[in-house]
């Protein structure tokens, strides 16, 4: 997946607020399936797609213990996305200071 592909695939699996929750819950540690699925008002199937959603986007890991899948935060699918917003954040610090010296030259 190109760096552009996997930004997108993060800023879009990011864009569903159940997901985010997703992500919440795991941070602290691994979490099987089951337990993820009981704070959503979703099918299993549903929590399934999340999870799946989320792990193609580089931000969960997955490890199976037997029958049991096991789901923690991985930040290094933000990455790509931090990348990003450190290119643009110059820029948007750059159009600010023209602005408030804009402002201070009109005062």
């Amino acid at each position: 997946m190109t760096v552009e592909a996997r930004t997108d695939a993060v800023l879009r699996a990011l864009s569903d607020p159940q997901r985010r929750q997703i992500l919440r819950l795991v941070r602290a540690g691994e979490m099987p399936a089951g337990r993820i699925a009981e704070h959503f008002d979703v099918t299993q199937q549903g929590v399934s797609h999340h999870l799946r959603v989320l792990q193609r986007a580089g931000l969960l890991h997955e490890r199976r213990d037997g029958t049991r899948r096991l789901y923690v935060l991985d930040l290094s699918g933000l990455d790509h996305v931090r990348a990003l917003l450190t290119d643009l954040w110059p820029d948007a610090l750059e159009r600010l200071k023209q602005a408030v010296e804009h402002d201070q030259g009109n005062a």
